[in-house]
């Protein structure tokens, strides 16, 4: 463009290009670091389906709108970001960083081209426009350093929110609220302080499972964390209805009553239905009442804001683009940003499968050269294509994971479905328990001290469920239903449960022959999540497998279908324990089912 002036910057990292890329490839938080003001996204489906993104912001004295066009990237080597204004100072501007390995680190290339509208935009370039910019992207690209050696938690380092008074007073009175609560004075203090200094990206969706690990702790304890800072005012929670393409939350409710059963995309433009253990998501954001974390986006579009996509380009009408690209084999998915199908790859030998766009839709053509992917256009128009990885969201805390925690369950204990709502589970892993000889139990130890020993059995039971992720949906009489989104843990669950009934026993004063006997049998598949009696809870097949597998337990011992035994997991857990495989005849199942059973006499410490 005439008149476009540009500079280039040149950075030497310690780290390799896979170390550096998560940092400075982080467009949204590197844009807030550098101070750049939130912005505003009109999204405008065309005719051809795809959509016309427009950007709204304020500069200094200036309202500027510009067109935002999809950036294009290659994970771990390349970006290029373009923006052409509408008005303003700038016509157009266009940021690309190019990484290359060198030696042990990393080259870093950063070259920012800048075209001025009218005579202002020329000043503000002679002015020190690219001598401001150099000292805040050399600042920036230091920090980046620092993270990737491992120096720091986070990428960016921002300044610390200036609380009000009142706000910094409630603030203090609540982490010593939570230190109190849990018992976890640190991680309570940590919170604050992240509260505080986190960035505007981090906060408007504050994710547990990213703070775990950030801060190296168990993610469970992070989750209950943010679980008692709701009910203490310090965050407030959000479920969060992600987009299966871009994976961004385009719907936010306050409470699961209020989640619909589907949404649209406008930056996909695609409808989309809500999976529970998959793309419903729990996530916290300050109180009001503490810090204001105001809506919009420092960038739209960016690598690590939808990480999953490893590599993103434009092709013009009948264009055919070689990108260099270093993918590991896996599981991958082929598309174009906007609606006009799909191909699911799965690579593990040769080059990678070209990308074909044509007028039936999106295909996976003949490998490509080694280390270069191949992408193909032959559509009339425009098209960003990309390679996306079919790897969920990392650090996504899923609504079917978080109601299967016990803190969740007894902390928000109403929290449910609008009645008549239903979600389905693609696997939920339930344990079934009931004691074996209850009425005798009665006769022999009297009516109130048996009762007080079911009700201390619940406790045992809850304990051993929680410690393992999980949580107790409801009790039966002397039974116990639980739920759990890891099936390893399920095992795991069970089998402290037997190993340590004796010991329960002892600490209640029993003999052996007079203590509980419990009978427990696992299963896990698809379920439907409805509510009853006020609470969530599962109802379909797998339930009642789970349950019919408990009847044949004969107390002390665990009953497990062979589905679950197969996950790899589990089965890594079975392997010293040596189940017995067996079948029954089971109420509600035409054919016997095969189970797995492993005798008391077989557990051994497996940690």
């Amino acid at each position: 463009m005439d008149g476009t002036q540009a500079r280039a910057w040149t950075w030497h990292f310690d780290q390799p290009p896979e170390k550096i890329w998560p940092a400075l490839a982080d467009t949204a938080r590197f844009n807030e670091a550098a101070d750049l003001p939130k912005h505003r996204i009109v999204e405008s489906p065309q005719p051809d389906g795809t959509v016309v993104y427009t950007g709204h912001a304020r500069f200094g004295p200036f309202a500027v709108s510009w067109r935002e066009h999809p950036v294009e990237w290659v994970t771990n080597r390349r970006f290029r970001h373009a923006r052409v204004f509408a008005n303003g100072p700038l016509r157009a501007l266009v940021a690309t960083l190019t990484l290359t390995p060198e030696g042990t680190g990393t080259r870093g290339e950063y070259l920012l081209e800048v075209t001025p509208a009218n005579l202002f935009g020329r000043l503000m370039l002679r002015a020190g426009f690219f001598r401001s910019t150099e000292k805040t992207f050399r600042r920036l690209a230091g920090e980046a350093n620092a993270y990737a050696a491992g120096q720091a938690e986070q990428p960016f380092a921002f300044r610390p929110a200036a609380l009000p008074e009142e706000a910094s007073a409630r603030l203090t009175r609540l982490v010593r609220q939570l230190e109190a609560e849990t018992g976890k004075g640190d991680l309570a203090r940590r919170l604050g302080e992240f509260i505080v200094a986190g960035s505007e990206v981090d906060l408007l969706h504050l994710r547990p499972l990213r703070l775990a690990r950030l801060w190296h702790v168990p993610e469970r304890e992070v989750i209950e964390l943010c679980l008692r800072a709701v009910r203490a005012g310090l965050l407030t929670m959000h479920w969060d209805l992600l987009c299966p393409n871009c994976r961004g939350a385009k719907v936010a409710v306050a409470s699961l009553d209020r989640l619909p059963i589907g949404a649209h995309c406008p930056t996909c433009n695609i409808d989309y239905a809500r999976d529970f253990a998959r793309n419903v998501e729990l996530t916290f954001q300050p109180a009001a009442a503490i810090r204001v974390v105001p809506d919009g986006e420092f960038c739209l579009f960016g690598p690590m804001t939808t990480p999953h996509v490893v590599v993103q380009q434009t092709l013009a009408p009948g264009e055919t683009r070689d990108v260099p690209a270093d993918l590991p084999f896996g599981d991958y998915r082929l598309r174009g940003l906007h609606p006009g199908g799909e191909a699911a790859v799965t690579w593990g030998a040769g080059g990678f499968p070209e990308l074909i766009a044509d007028a039936d839709g999106v295909r996976a053509g003949a490998p490509a050269a080694p280390g270069t992917v191949r992408m193909v256009n032959r559509r009339d128009h425009d098209l960003t294509l990309l390679v996306e990885s079919r790897a969920w969201v990392r650090d996504a805390l899923t609504a079917h994971r978080v109601t299967t925690l016990q803190a969740f369950r007894d902390l928000f204990a109403t929290e449910a479905l609008r009645p008549g709502d239903e979600v389905g589970v693609g696997h939920v892993t339930l344990m079934f328990t009931d004691l074996r000889g209850s009425t005798a139990l009665y006769s022999r130890i009297g009516d109130a001290r048996a009762y007080h020993l079911v009700r201390e059995h619940f406790a045992y039971l809850a304990g051993a469920v929680r410690a393992c992720d999980g949580a107790v949906v409801k009790t039966i009489g002397d039974a116990v239903m639980a739920a759990f989104s890891d099936p390893a843990n399920a095992l795991r669950a069970a089998l402290d449960v037997q190993r340590n009934v004796a010991r329960f026993n002892r600490e209640q004063g029993l003999a052996p022959d007079d203590g509980v006997v419990i009978k427990l049998g696992l299963h896990g598949g698809p379920c439907i999540v409805v509510t009853l009696n006020e609470r969530l809870d599962y109802f379909g097949s797998t339930v009642n497998l789970a349950a019919r597998l408990q009847g044949e337990s004969r107390g002390g011992d665990i009953v497990l279908s062979k589905a679950l035994a197969a996950d790899p997991a589990v089965a890594v857990l079975l392997r010293p324990l040596a189940p017995a495989a067996e079948s029954a005849s089971v109420k509600g199942f035409e054919a016997p089912v095969g189970f797995l059973r492993v005798a008391l006499g077989a557990f051994a410490d497996i940690g």
